[in-house]
């Protein structure tokens, strides 16, 4: 656990932020209620002087969440942090807040997305998902290889900067794939576009026929089955996460 120490801004702190005006800044990680409080004050401070910067905390127990304010950005650990989310955290700790996955590769990311923004029966709204980041191409590029959505590929015939683009050439093409890439049209996210209310059954849940009667009830070739109060919910995750119709006759 850092010490008290490590989240108080000294004037070289204060300097690189004016020197570089960075767009994002990660302040730390919270291990506790005391110092997510810190981070937040922290934050506050920051924000007087570098109001256009997106400020991330990164809360490394479940009682450190309610402490940052709803306005500050969410720093989701992932990949090889000493703590993960997914060790001290539910799902439904995180949605509803804005935020910034760390670590792990694209398709593990991709899985948090939906856990974070997918409809829900029990009604949470989704998270904001502003950004992910993941070293892991940059390790791979000494170790002589890219990344790919299929695993990685040899490089030693390239350069480190030459290996570091290819494997950003592969995540655009995987975060295209899933329908996460800003459209070249719109230049939109598909995952900010939600539906006007939520999917009521997204696990083709058949016990509450009643409930089912008015619905726009869906089979999809993967072997889901889905339910909708009205097309434009349909069409939404229909796009969202590449579903094809058993029969769309």
């Amino acid at each position: 656990m850092p010490s008290a120490l490590s989240i108080e801004w000294t004037t070289s702190d204060i300097e690189r932020f004016e020197r570089y005006e960075p767009s994002v800044g990660i302040l730390g990680d919270a291990y506790d209620r005391e110092e997510a409080r810190r981070y937040n004050q922290a934050a506050r401070e920051l924000q007087v002087t570098f109001p256009e910067t997106e400020l991330i905390v990164v809360p490394k127990c479940r009682e450190a969440i309610p402490e940052i304010d709803d306005d500050l950005i969410l720093g989701y650990p992932m990949g090889y942090s000493d703590q993960t989310a997914a060790e001290y955290t539910e799902i439904v700790d995180w949605r509803g807040r804005r935020v910034h996955l760390l670590g792990a590769s694209p398709p593990k990311q991709y899985e948090v997305i939906e856990d974070l923004t997918q409809p829900r029966v029990t009604g949470e709204p989704p998270a904001d998902v502003v950004g992910v980041d993941w070293n892991g191409i940059h390790l791979a590029a000494l170790k002589g290889a890219y990344f790919t959505a299929h695993g990685y590929g040899d490089a030693d015939h390239l350069s480190i900067r030459a290996t570091v683009r290819e494997s950003l050439e592969w995540i655009r093409r995987y975060w295209k794939s899933v329908g996460v890439w800003p459209t070249a049209e719109t230049e939109q996210n598909p995952l900010s576009a939600a539906p006007t209310d939520p999917v009521f059954a997204v696990d083709g849940d058949r016990t509450s026929q009643g409930d089912l009667e008015d619905a726009i009830v869906v089979e999809y070739e993967n072997g889901q089955t889905l339910a909708y109060r009205s097309e434009n919910e349909r069409n939404w995750l229909e796009y969202r996460d590449g579903l094809t119709p058993v029969d769309d006759g």
